[in-house]
């Protein structure tokens, strides 16, 4: 028979061993729940700061509504008070200076009205501005015009002798007509009695001039530009020639070779009141 020899035991390492074992378990329990206590404490705290941030936000977008809304009620206030107290005074700006070119009573030629004589120069306010302005009277419209001092370069001064000459020769040349349409022609026509030259004047009356046949073949439209444009070289040859309008008449009928006195259009007083034409 063989003999097992029993080791002594110690309880003293048995127990060290079972209690080291439990108690380090433990330790890494309690160290685990530390930290998930901390992590959580520090989320709190982050968003303690968030929510105060957000809350401070509003609270200061508030009070800066609420002081932006008294502001306004107090500078409606004072509005009312300074127009309740104060009217507004407007400052009449004047017109930039400008030479005078012409005096009183002296003949200008404007050409949309034709002939007309300065009466006086008056200041206006046109549009909050004061401007100076040409009285300007066309007999034959029996009107006042008004035209400020800085468009005075759409005036001109009446022709000399010499070309009141040359006009007249231009009206004992041959008459130049196209072959356009007379649509076209119309508004050359009308174009060159507008721009107030007395050159193209003439050619307007050498070229719609018909002599003897004036009543024959000569349309509406086509006379009533003829006589326009004779209606105003006839005023600026007379106040030029200083004659009378019978004699600057005939002696526009001959360079025509016209021999209907009685036909020829007469500029006849209209009775109306005085009108005023603005520029």
């Amino acid at each position: 028979m063989k003999i097992i020899k029993m080791k002594k035991i110690n309880l003293k390492n048995i127990l060290k061993k079972t209690f080291k074992k439990n108690k380090s378990k433990k330790v890494k329990k309690i160290k685990k729940a530390s930290k998930i206590i901390k992590n959580s404490k520090k989320k709190i705290t982050k968003n303690k700061k968030k929510y105060s941030k957000k809350i401070k936000n509003k609270l200061l977008a508030k009070k800066e509504t609420s002081i932006k809304k008294e502001d306004n009620k107090i500078e409606s206030l004072r509005i009312s008070k300074n127009n309740e107290q104060k009217p507004e005074i407007k400052k009449i700006k004047k017109q930039d200076t400008a030479k005078k070119e012409y005096k009183p009573k002296d003949y200008i030629v404007y050409p949309k009205h034709g002939v007309g004589q300065i009466l006086s120069v008056s200041s206006k306010t046109i549009g909050g501005i004061e401007v100076q302005c040409y009285d300007i009277k066309f007999e034959k419209d029996k009107a006042i015009g008004l035209l400020p001092i800085n468009k005075q370069s759409n005036l001109r001064p009446l022709s000399t002798i010499n070309q009141v000459n040359k006009s007249i020769s231009i009206l004992k040349s041959k008459p130049k007509i196209k072959r356009s349409m007379w649509s076209r022609r119309a508004q050359e026509y009308e174009q060159k009695i507008t721009s107030g030259k007395i050159y193209d004047l003439a050619e307007v009356v050498r070229d719609l001039n018909k002599g003897d046949d004036i009543m024959v073949d000569q349309s509406y439209s086509e006379r009533q530009l003829f006589e326009k444009a004779y209606e105003r070289i006839l005023s600026e040859f007379q106040i030029v020639m200083d004659l009378s309008l019978e004699n600057t008449q005939k002696k526009l009928d001959k360079a025509l070779k016209r021999n209907l006195q009685n036909q020829v259009p007469k500029i006849e007083p209209k009775i109306e009141e005085p009108a005023e034409i603005t520029e």
